[in-house]
């Protein structure tokens, strides 16, 4: 027999192909290491890794790899390691703004920050008052979690909050004080909380290095670095979020209630506004409209049906169908709502930039491969006016069920 080696180049251009229907089956006997002569181990950095449902290759970082038949099945996930401290040496206390009963994007920030400032000897402890509806607490850095209960926290009650926290201080006695310097609660909280056991707390803090923070001040344009206090009122993006280990979130308790004090504030419950109204800044819920949307008087129908406010791109802004203050993006207003909803919105980039802070992007549009559906964390991929009409009628549905019930 020849000891010729014969090449077979239909095998090597489906090895190649990873879009192939028989790529996967080719890569399975593929050695991905051997000995070399010199005895060092030599490994194929193209052996590693399985393709994913889209054709794009993916790697199990687990150590455990995981090939694919011709389905293409989908990656594993992979576990995060552990972080564990059994005896914390000391305490940074969170206290997330949690709207809605859920972690936000500030609050993930600033369990970062205090992640960062615990380092090994120390635990992050989150305070958090009331109900809440967050089931990813070890994801986002929470090694300690105490949830304070009780009917005196609901509503607009800072001076009870502020009562819960000195319990909290009391007992714990965190090395540090982390609140998120926000429009929803954190901010003022934290000033009173600061006043209340007499700290010079740091406010608009965006960079904590070298036991040193830096914090804005003189309308944004200037920086104030002082030496890292106890109490901290941190601005959004000053640290990564956790991301690459996940967290204990073992329970705590106060070993003595919260002293109830007598509320000089009454809180009278919400106030309806008109969402047409709500600057576009301080909007949590906007929808906003393309060059995707035909029907436009259908669009405000699902604008008011939703509650939500308004907003719309440069091109529907340019062809007259919205007003300039309802532009969004670098060229318009930048917002940071909760829930954005773009309709019909391909996506270009100062649109993009516009909306970079917001929660949650839910994304209408007839073509699968816009940047605005690589964006989005839900994507619809259909007719915009039969969406809209479709949401229309949902909400209907469910307002007419709500007061049949209550009747």
């Amino acid at each position: 027999m020849s000891d010729i080696i014969r090449r077979d180049p239909r095998a090597e251009w489906i090895a190649r192909n990873r879009l192939h229907p028989l790529h996967a089956a080719m890569q399975q006997g593929q050695q991905h290491s051997w000995m070399g002569p010199n005895g060092v181990i030599r490994k194929n950095p193209h052996g590693v890794g399985f393709i994913g449902p889209n054709g794009i290759k993916r790697i199990d970082r687990s150590g455990a790899q995981q090939g694919t038949s011709n389905k293409r099945s989908a990656a594993a996930v992979v576990e995060l390691p552990l972080h564990q401290v059994l005896q914390p040496a000391f305490y940074i206390a969170v206290v997330p703004d949690m709207v809605g009963g859920r972690l936000g994007s500030h609050d993930r920030d600033l369990l970062g920050l205090a992640h960062s400032l615990a380092g090994s000897d120390g635990a992050v402890l989150a305070v958090v008052f009331g109900e809440h509806k967050e089931n990813n607490f070890s994801t986002a850095g929470v090694d300690r979690l105490l949830i304070i209960e009780g009917d005196e926290f609901d509503g607009y009650a800072p001076e009870q909050l502020v009562q819960g926290l000195r319990a909290v201080d009391n007992q714990f006695n965190p090395r540090h004080w982390l609140l998120p310097d926000s429009r929803t609660g954190g901010g003022e909280l934290g000033r009173r909380f600061a006043a209340a056991i007499n700290e010079r707390p740091a406010t608009r803090v965006w960079q904590v290095k070298d036991g040193q923070c830096s914090g804005r001040a003189g309308a944004g344009q200037q920086d104030l670095i002082r030496g890292l206090p106890r109490l901290i009122l941190a601005a959004a993006e000053c640290a990564e979020p956790v991301s690459e280990t996940r967290h204990e979130a073992l329970p705590e308790q106060l070993s003595t209630s919260v002293v109830r004090s007598l509320p000089r504030i009454e809180d009278l419950g919400p106030v309806a506004v008109d969402p047409a109204a709500i600057a576009m800044a301080e909007a949590e819920f906007i929808v906003s409209g393309g060059n995707g949307v035909k029907d436009w008087e259908l669009f405000h129908r699902a604008t008011v049906a939703l509650g939500a406010t308004e907003g719309a791109s440069r091109v529907a802004v340019d062809d007259g169908f919205m007003p300039r203050n309802r532009q969004v993006g670098a060229t318009g207003t930048w917002v940071t709502a909760r829930v954005y909803v773009a309709v019909g919105i391909s996506g270009a980039i100062q649109h993009l930039q516009g909306i970079g802070a917001c929660d949650k992007v839910v994304a209408i549009n007839m073509d699968p491969g816009c940047d605005m559906i690589k964006r989005a964390d839900l994507s619809v991929i259909g007719d915009s006016a039969a969406i809209l009409q479709a949401l229309i009628e949902a909400v209907e549905n469910y307002r007419n069920d709500a007061k049949r019930d209550a009747a």
